[in-house]
Formats: structure tokens, C-alpha cells, sequence
């Protein structure tokens, strides 16, 4: 039988009872080998993607993992990552068993007890905080698991009724959502399904061979077809060297491009008239904001060439359909909401939309109705705690520092930690280590493996890794939403967040019933059934199906339908302009620039951005011996120019630093990195690292103009070499 196409399999277009019927089929005819058995799953890795996937079973034991051939979005493919998920499941260093803490706070030194000794250990020490002042208890997790049971569901209920702080959320994308959601109403955009139709895909801070290889897929496919790809990134990464034109612009500076091309497009008239009087709101005001942009000035701003801008925005304005695939390394600056604002606004200026092979992707996650009210409960918050502190996840260090205040703020004196890695992962390491070292500050962390957090763990508890339990998905980079059912038993005595949580619960003696609900009954209460969206499927249409299709038209925002209060892509922001902020998207240089701080610049004159390594995500992965093999160790790249200025040979191990702190990395010397950047691929363990720190020894709390997100990227270094001598390279 000839094999479509991949156009031509994401264009088939049918009702989703229709799908159900195949879904099913497929998954019975997966099982042919009978030496094995397979299951279907899903990625739960914070990844756009979030792949259906094929589980091996042998004996118990899963033996390998692949790509679901019959889901669209994934089409048989994994990334390299994610293919060796045995190796990491059944990893010899995984945790099997509840362990207490017998050294001291970092030392990693515990010994095994059982669950209900845990449990009660944990209900020894955190009760009399909770009839204290639960406010002194803090959750501390994010995306180690994408999933709507295993992320915050029991957890989040446990800790609203118990009256504990909230964790601000954002170390990751919340400024690129706050543009979203001021600019389109929610993290919507164009389906990635008609990509290959595309005639321009600007690639715009993303660097998709690493971090959405399915996209990238599409893009080729687009490519092949005659499109003309577009990175805009201050560094060739893998991606970028495979386009058409790299623009490598200045860190921070995506804001003020964005603003130079509106300028171009107003000025020569390459917009759709029509389009903006239908469906926008403050085009007069954003023509008059663009109007300061000229590309003589971006160019400065930017460090490329004033025709580069002008010719960008007339390839931009004059073809079509245009794509943008926009990702949120560039909103880790300060001004990153901003800019991602200023961009956003590129499709509704032209009128891409009009294509089911236009517009502008960074999020579809606002398309799913996950029904977050009913998993997170925070009716459950006790009657008359007024308004609950808020600490923000980027500030955990000068969180768990701060001496507190006992009529506002107290100090945190308990901690959970689940689905993250912060002592790895969250900004300006030394503070959150300091942090976390606090001898009087009792810390739960729940696991798969004894990380540089687990180090500080006064109770540390195995959690199941995602072929062993129950959870529901929804993606940010498709628009289906998906389940997975377990593959294999919990290895040792791990159990799943939701059963630990419980348990958690029980011991404090707490009786309130939502609290003991099974992981079936959240997972039927996970989505609005009654959505249009889910076009009148239910549980049992996706527990027998395992993925759904949300019921979208081919180019959702053809006609307009943005979910902002004007029901119109706001240039102009009545949500921004209501909370006393500038409605206006504008460029806000970073904090960390010659721009910004001349004096700092002077003492620090690199700027370092910290993208993942291809085999990491995040610090997930990084313990699992085949994938750390192929990243060697951490390394910097430096530009040659940068490099011979400060005797920096190839492979010689050299010091990045700052006033937070520094790190040592092998140097590579690259005209990849554009003068005057460093670039530190992350985000290694510390205690997998020669020298026991990583990138984010260098990064600082401070946050970004929308969201409260964090500023990875806005970093100024001095780099020097370590020894005279040429290392030899590893």
C-alpha cells in the first residue's frame, strides 16, 4: 500500500469517534510479537512534543521504548532521550525504598526505612508547623513530570488544605505566557499539522533539532517543498545551521527586531488592511511605538546590519504562508515579555493567520480543557486564612534565607520537593544551596534518583517514573490531549506523587475526602468534558483510545476568535493598561548590558546564555551514563576573537565568572558564538561536574518585565583561562 505523506496524513481530517475506532485498532495490532508485550504511553517530559509512545515489556522488565507510529504528532519518532527511558527506569542508582537523612544537610549519606516510618516522621516534624503556621510550609515542584495527576493534583489539593504557601510557577515560560495571554487571550496559535505548506518559517529563539525534533521534522518537510527557514538566534546552533539565514542578534535584543520589522511593514504597507481593522485593537498605537524603531537604530540596538532588518521584514510582509515558531529561550531577559509581545503581534499585521500554514507558534496549551479547578481544589484553603503568600520559584534562594516575618511573611521552615531538581536548576546556585544547607529547615524530596537536591533531603521518597503509573497529558506543542496507563509495577517500593501525597495526608490525621480520591476519579475529573473542544467524547472515549484531537478548525484564528477581553489581538493591552502597566509592547534592554549597567559591563563584558545540551532536558537525563557520555563534560563556547584576547586556546579548561560565583568548562573556541557571547550548554548536576557548580552558579533571582520569570539569560561573565598549558581535550 503507498504511504502517504506526512502533509498529506496530518491534512486527513475526521470526527473524533471516527479516530477512536482507528486508535483502538492500532493499539491491539501492536502487540503481533508475541515474545513481547507492548503498551502505549506518553512522554511526560517537558517537551512540546509529548510523543505517544510503545512500551516493551519483558518479564516485567521494560526493554525499550518507541515512538507510536500511529500518532500523528509523533509519527514513530523519539528523540535520542527519550528512546533510552529503560536505561533510566531501571537505572542501577535508582530509588527503590524511603531513606532519612543520617549526615549532614548535603552530604547525601541516608538510611532505609520503611513508608509508614516516613510517613510518620514526616507527620511528626511538619504538624506542629501546619497548627503553627502552616504559611511556614512551602511546595517547591514544576515540570519533572508533565502530567496533570503526577504534577499537581493530590499534591496541590494536600497543600491547599493545609493552608501551606504557594509556589509561583515560573522559572520556565511564564513571561512568554504573560504575552500570550495579554496579546492573544491564552497560550494559543497555529496548528503545527499544515507546517510543510508553509513558504517562511522564522525560527525565532528556538532551537528545535534539540528540544522539538517533530517540529523540525515538518520544517524539513516545508524546506523541501521550497520554504525559506530563518533562525534568529545569537547562536549557530544545530538548527540554525541548517537554515536558510542566520541572524545572530545580541542576547535581549529580540524586542527592538521585532519592533524594526513592524516599522518596515507599516512603512512600505505590506499588512493586511483588512485583517488588522477586523481583528486587532491599537494599531494606530503600535504604528506610533514602531514608529522610533527605524533599522538604523535596531541595528545598533541588535549588532547586525540595518539591511538586514529591512530585508527580513520585506521577506516577512511579502510572502506567504508565513510561520513563526517562537520558543522561550528569548524571553529569559528582562525585557523577554515584552519582546515576546512585540513578536506576536508580526502575524496579525500581515494577516498569516488567514493560512492554516501561518501564524505564530509558541504555546497550544491553552487550547485544552484541563479542568485545573477540580485536580487543584483551592476551595479547599481553610475558611478565613485570607490571601495566601506567594514565593516565587526564581527566588528561592533569598526565600529560604530571608530571617522571615512573623505578621506577613514567616520564615519557611518546611519544604516539599517534587518533579524538580532546584539546587540544580533554579538561579543563583550558591543561595540555594545556602538555602537548602539550613540545618533547622525540614525537607521532604520526592525522586527517582538521588540528585543534588536529594542531597538535602531530611526524608527522601522513591516516586515512580512514568511507565508506572496513571496520569493524563495535554501538550503545548499539538493539540491533542492524552493518557497513559502504567507498563510495568513500581520498581522497588516506589509509589506514585498521588499515593505518596495520600499518605502524607493520612498521617497528619486530615479527613477531608478529596484527599484520598483515586487516581481513575482524578482522571475522570482532569478535563471539561462538556467543551466543544472534545466535540461530546468522554472518559471512556479516551481511556479507550489513549489520545483525543481537539476538535479545532485547520487555522483556529482565520476569522479572528482571540480570547482577550476585545475578542481581538490586543497591540494595545486593556489587561496590561488595567494593572497600571504600559499597554504597548516595547524593547527593555537586559538588566546585565553595556545598555542597562556600563560599569557592570565594563567588569563583565560577556554575555552567557545557558541553552540545554541536546541530550539533557533540563537536569533530567543527566545521570544516565550513555547520554552523559556523549555530552563529555560541560563546556563553553567562546568566539575566536574573545578567546585570543584573553589566551584562551581550545580544549583549555577555563573560569566563568561573576560576583554570584563561577564555574569551570572546557572551552570551545567557535565562531558559533557570536562576538562578546559565551554560550554554557546546561544543565549539568553540580555533583557531576568537575567542580562541583554549574551554570547557574552564574545566573541571578531577578525577573522578567511580565510573569515573574526568570532571567537565565540575561548574565554578564568575565572568562579566563585556568592554567598557562594547554589541556589536553577529552
Amino acid at each position: 500500500m503507498r504511504r502517504l505523506s506526512l502533509t498529506r496524513r496530518l491534512s486527513l481530517t475526521r470526527r473524533p469517534r471516527q479516530r477512536l475506532r482507528i486508535a483502538n485498532q492500532n493499539i491491539m495490532s501492536s502487540t503481533l510479537d508475541r515474545s513481547k508485550t507492548v503498551f502505549t504511553a506518553v512522554c511526560p517530559h517537558d517537551c512540546p512534543d509529548t510523543c505517544a509512545l510503545q512500551v516493551s515489556v519483558e518479564n516485567g522488565r521494560a526493554v525499550s521504548v518507541k515512538g507510536d507510529p500511529d500518532h500523528p504528532p509523533t509519527q514513530g519518532v523519539l528523540c535520542t532521550k527519550v528512546s533510552r527511558y529503560p536505561e533510566r527506569t531501571h537505572h542501577p542508582e535508582r530509588l527503590t525504598q524511603p531513606m532519612r537523612r543520617i549526615g549532614r544537610k548535603g552530604e547525601g549519606r541516608f538510611e532505609p526505612i520503611g513508608w509508614e516510618q516516613a510517613f510518620s516522621l514526616i507527620a511528626e516534624k511538619v504538624g506542629p508547623i501546619i497548627a503553627r503556621e502552616p504559611r511556614a510550609v512551602l511546595p517547591y515542584s514544576f515540570a519533572g513530570t508533565m502530567g496533570l495527576l503526577q504534577g499537581e493534583s493530590i499534591a496541590a489539593r494536600f497543600f491547599n488544605a493545609i493552608g501551606a504557601s504557594q509556589l509561583d510557577r515560573t522559572i520556565c515560560a511564564a513571561a512568554g505566557a504573560a504575552a500570550l495571554r495579554t496579546t492573544y487571550g491564552g497560550s494559543i496559535g497555529m496548528l503545527p499539522d499544515f507546517l510543510a505548506e508553509s513558504r517562511l518559517i522564522l525560527i525565532w529563539g528556538s532551537n528545535p533539532i534539540t528540544s522539538s525534533v517533530h517540529f523540525w521534522a515538518r520544517a524539513q518537510e516545508a524546506k523541501r517543498n521550497g520554504a525559506t527557514l530563518v533562525a534568529i538566534d545569537p547562536y549557530r546552533s544545530l538548527t540554525a545551521e541548517k537554515c536558510h539565514q542566520h541572524i545572530a542578534l545580541k542576547p535581549g535584543t529580540d524586542g527592538a527586531l521585532a519592533l524594526g520589522m513592524i516599522h518596515v511593514l507599516l512603512a512600505e504597507g505590506l499588512v493586511d488592511d483588512d485583517y488588522i481593522r477586523d481583528h486587532t485593537l491599537g494599531a494606530r498605537e503600535l504604528a506610533k511605538r514602531a514608529a522610533a524603531f527605524t533599522p538604523e537604530r535596531v541595528a545598533d540596538i541588535c549588532g547586525i546590519a540595518a539591511e538586514t532588518v529591512v530585508a527580513l521584514a520585506r521577506l516577512y510582509g511579502t510572502t506567504t504562508p508565513t510561520a513563526i515558531r517562537l520558543n522561550y529561550g528569548m524571553q529569559r531577559t528582562y525585557g523577554g515579555g515584552n519582546a515576546a509581545r512585540a513578536i506576536a503581534c508580526l502575524p496579525s499585521l500581515t494577516g498569516a493567520w488567514r493560512h492554516r500554514a501561518g501564524g505564530l507558534l509558541l504555546s497550544t496549551s491553552g487550547y485544552a480543557p484541563v479542568n485545573g479547578a477540580a485536580l487543584e481544589r483551592p476551595d479547599l484553603r481553610p475558611r478565613g486564612a485570607g490571601k495566601p503568600r506567594v514565593v516565587n520559584m526564581n527566588a528561592i534562594g533569598d526565600a529560604l534565607l530571608a530571617p522571615g516575618d512573623a505578621s506577613s511573611d514567616p520564615r519557611i521552615e518546611a519544604l516539599f520537593v517534587y518533579n524538580s531538581n532546584p539546587v540544580a536548576v533554579a538561579p543563583d546556585s550558591a543561595k540555594v544551596v545556602a538555602g537548602f544547607g539550613r540545618e533547622d529547615l525540614f525537607t521532604v524530596v520526592l525522586e527517582h534518583f538521588q540528585t543534588d537536591t536529594a542531597d538535602f533531603a531530611d526524608v527522601l521518597l522513591p516516586a515512580t517514573t512514568q511507565l508506572e503509573h496513571l496520569d493524563v497529558h495535554r501538550a503545548y506543542g499539538h493539540t491533542y490531549v492524552m493518557l497513559n496507563r502504567p507498563a510495568i509495577a513500581p520498581v522497588g517500593e516506589s509509589r506514585p506523587n498521588t499515593a505518596i501525597f495520600r499518605g502524607i495526608a493520612g498521617a497528619l490525621g486530615l479527613t477531608e475526602p478529596a484527599l484520598y480520591e483515586s487516581d481513575e476519579d482524578l482522571a475522570r475529573q482532569s478535563l471539561r468534558w462538556d467543551d466543544p473542544l472534545l466535540d461530546g467524547c468522554d472518559w471512556s472515549d479516551l481511556d479507550r483510545a489513549r489520545w483525543l484531537r481537539l476538535a479545532l478548525p485547520d487555522a483556529p484564528l482565520a476569522n479572528g476568535g482571540f480570547r482577550t477581553p476585545s475578542g481581538r489581538c490586543e497591540f494595545w493591552s486593556s489587561a496590561l493598561a488595567d494593572a497600571g502597566l504600559d499597554p504597548l509592547p516595547d524593547y527593555l534592554p537586559p538588566r546585565e548590558s553595556a545598555e542597562f549597567d556600563p560599569p557592570l559591563a565594563a567588569r563583565y563584558p560577556l554575555a552567557m546564555i545557558s541553552p540545554p545540551a541536546r541530550n539533557f532536558l533540563n537536569s533530567t537525563f543527566v545521570n544516565v551514563d550513555s547520554l552523559r557520555a556523549s555530552e563529555r563534560e560541560p563546556r563553553v563556547d567562546i568566539h575566536p576573537g574573545d578567546a585570543s584576547a584573553r589566551g584562551i586556546v581550545d580544549g583549555q579548561t577555563v573560569r566563568v565568572f561573576n560576583d554570584r560565583g563561577e564555574m569551570r568548562a572546557r572551552a570551545r573556541v567557535t565562531d558559533r558564538a557570536r562576538p562578546g557571547l559565551v554560550v554554557g550548554t546546561s544543565i549539568w548536576w553540580r555533583k557531576l561536574a568537575s567542580d562541583g557548580r554549574n551554570a547557574n552558579q552564574l545566573t541571578s533571582q531577578a525577573l522578567t518585565d511580565l510573569g515573574g520569570s526568570a532571567t537565565f539569560y540575561d548574565c554578564l561573565v568575565e572568562v579566563a583561562p585556568v592554567a598557562a598549558e594547554i589541556e589536553e581535550t577529552v
